[in-house]
Parts: structure tokens; C-alpha cells; sequence
């Protein structure tokens, strides 16, 4: 199956790295974010079968205590030379 996202394993990484099961980690989103997701969906988006929403994933590395960058393209981010919008 086709990979729909790119954040699934760093969230898996991220939960481990903490010592958190996938419940331990929905209670988490659910109590500290009032964001409500049930293990089997965390599951799918760990293996890369569920995308992720872009508020979701701010949502994710607050709880995880990681970089939202970090989530989308780990240690090799890229450096962006310009601002797109810089002075508008």
C-alpha cells in the first residue's frame, strides 16, 4: 500500500522515544488537547496509511514535545533561503 504520509514514523518514534503506548499517547492528545482519536487511527497514521491534517500535526509534536519540522522531514529539514511573503 502507498505511503499517505510522511510524519507516521517520527510520530511513532516520538511516542517511543517517550515511553508511551498508543493509548497512552490518544489520552494524552485527548487531555492536553482536546483532540479526540482513537488507537486504531493513530495506528494507521504510524504505519502511513492516514494523513495528517497540518493542525493535527502542531497538535502532535506539542504533546510529543517535538518540532513540527521535525515531524514532516526529521533531521535533514530544509533551509529555505527567502520568505515567500517576507515584507508583504
Amino acid at each position: 500500500m502507498k505511503t499517505r504520509n510522511i510524519c507516521g514514523k517520527r510520530i511513532k518514534l516520538a511516542r517511543i522515544s517517550r515511553d508511551m503506548k498508543q493509548v497512552d499517547l490518544c489520552a494524552a492528545l485527548e487531555v492536553d488537547e482536546g483532540m479526540e482519536i482513537s488507537q486504531t487511527t493513530l495506528s494507521e497514521i504510524e504505519m502511513g496509511r492516514r494523513t495528517v491534517r497540518d493542525a493535527d500535526l502542531i497538535v502532535f509534536a506539542e504533546v510529543l514535545d517535538v518540532s513540527p519540522m521535525w515531524l514532516l522531514y526529521g533531521d535533514d529539514q530544509p533551509k529555505f533561503s527567502t520568505t515567500p511573503l517576507k515584507g508583504k
